[in-house]
């Protein structure tokens, strides 16, 4: 046998079911056994498969993925190393900037749009090694948890939330390996949650924005979908860290969060609330939560019971701030070209207009409460580690359908998916969504963990514990292909 031979028949046995997550894929490109050619191929070839069922891509970068891969592959054989990433496919929701190709963001505005320059985010991905499939679909502006046409892997019938719904949708088709999200107010947990994924949001300033198009520059936050929590981690450590062409972006320091991932949770405190967030939740997500927390315990955490003081304003507060924030962002276009906005996208905006200066400034003083509230919980000698929550309150709603059933009340579809994630966009605090369990209906159900500012480390040693534990993250979409 030859060499090439065995190199096909080695990567053949690699793919034979189906995708592996990043670290698989990672040691399985160091090892030799699979190339970054022939997984780029095999990721291009389901996108060109499943995709017409699933809509989640909206450009798709064949040549230019091809090409990279090659030179990826060139550059192994070269013993050379491209960075952490290299050979890895990876999807960009429709909000990055990607130089010389439209970034639309779901929006006819935006039509004819092309960006100049990466953004911060591509160009670390690039940098590390990956390899960038195309643009997932999101809500128009990332102003809503729908994200049609894409839809739910898992049922084809149900949607996989939003707004990153397009990148949760590829990675759980495994159209990809992982996928870049934004957060406004749970949009990457909320459709990591409804789709079986792990979803990190990180801490407001660890990733840079630059390149992104905004929704709320103060709620805003950029960060990864993935199969499982290392996965997550390894991702964060190649996009994270100070730019100073952002605003918003924090210079805080990066630690490792590889080397210690597998440390353990032994002596780990572990916040459970005793209000707000199991207040109006369907009996099968309290039940998988509650599982979720038995699981922890038994590899050594410990739960205490607390209290989020003010966690309850933050549904209005940050409708307020994302509707003022939103329409001033599109102030000039709402006002010029308001019929290129989809109807629900251009309400939303119109009626942030509306929004006085004082109900802004008061809900930003409402929200240093909510800061507050989870500072008492988190800090001091007397503090838990971390929070855990369900992620989401319900299982994903039928495609079309625009209210939920949340505590026995028909509700707006964002409503009804929004309340448990917003509150850490409130407080800018990194949150994890990590998958608990399955409905009835076979559904994904989701848990929670928050931590401290800049403490992800803690949240994925949490996710990376409750994983080597379960085998919910292993589970793959009835689509009937490897």
């Amino acid at each position: 046998m030859t060499a090439l031979q065995e190199t096909r028949l080695q990567e053949a046995s690699v793919l034979a079911a189906g995708l592996p997550t990043v670290t698989e894929a990672i040691e399985a490109i160091g090892a030799g056994a699979l190339s970054p050619v022939e997984l780029t191929e095999h990721v291009l070839a389901r996108i060109e498969r499943l995709d017409p069922l699933l809509d989640s891509y909206v450009d798709v970068f064949t040549e230019s993925a091809l090409a990279k891969a090659r030179s990826v592959q060139d550059a192994i054989a070269r013993g050379e190393s491209l960075g952490p990433l290299q050979g890895i496919p990876v999807g960009l929701k429709d909000l990055y900037d990607v130089a010389g190709t439209p970034t639309l963001a779901g929006s006819a505005v935006r039509a004819g749009h092309v960006a100049d320059t990466d953004s911060t985010v591509t160009r670390k991905l690039r940098a590390a090694g990956a390899v960038i499939t195309g643009k997932t679909v999101t809500h128009e502006f990332a102003y809503g948890v729908v994200s049609a046409p894409a839809r739910n892997p898992w049922d084809r019938e149900t949607i996989p939330g939003g707004s990153s719904g397009g990148s949760a949708s590829a990675v759980a088709a495994q159209l990809c390996l992982a996928a870049m999200g934004s957060d406004t107010g749970g949009s990457i947990r909320i459709p990591a949650g409804l789709c079986g994924l792990v979803g990190l949001k990180p801490t407001f300033g660890r990733v840079s924005k630059r390149g992104v198009a905004e929704l709320s520059w103060s709620l805003d936050h950029a960060g990864p979908i993935t199969r499982t929590v290392a996965d997550a981690a390894v991702l964060l450590q190649a996009i994270a860290g100070h730019d100073p062409g952002d605003r918003c972006s924090i210079d805080e320091p990066v630690p490792d969060y590889l080397t210690g991932l597998g440390a353990g949770i032994e002596g780990l405190r572990v916040g459970v609330p005793t209000n707000f967030f199991f207040d109006a939740v369907d009996p099968e997500v309290a039940d998988a939560v509650h599982a979720a927390l038995a699981v922890l315990v038994e590899a050594g955490a410990v739960l205490v019971d607390v209290t989020v003081p003010h966690v309850e304003l933050t549904a209005d507060l940050v409708s307020t701030i994302v509707g003022v924030e939103a329409a001033a962002i599109h102030q000039e276009h709402i006002r010029t070209v308001p019929e290129a906005y989809t109807a629900d996208t251009r309400m939303r905006l119109l009626a942030g207009e509306l929004i006085s200066g004082t109900s802004y400034v008061n809900a930003q003083r409402a929200r240093r409460l909510v800061v507050d509230g989870f500072r008492s919980v988190l800090s001091g000698l007397s503090g838990v580690d971390v929070i855990a929550t369900p992620t989401l309150p319900v299982t994903a709603p039928a495609f079309g359908a625009k209210t939920a059933q949340l505590g026995g009340a028909d509700v707006p579809v964002m409503a009804a998916l929004n309340p448990l994630t917003a509150p850490a966009n409130a407080a800018g605090l990194p949150a994890l969504a990590v998958p608990c369990g399955f409905s009835a209906a076979g559904l994904p159900l989701s848990l929670q963990l928050m931590g401290r500012p800049f403490d992800e480390a803690t949240l994925l040693v949490a996710g990376h514990a409750y994983q080597r534990r379960t085998d919910w993250h292993t589970r793959r979409p009835p689509l009937g292909e490897n």
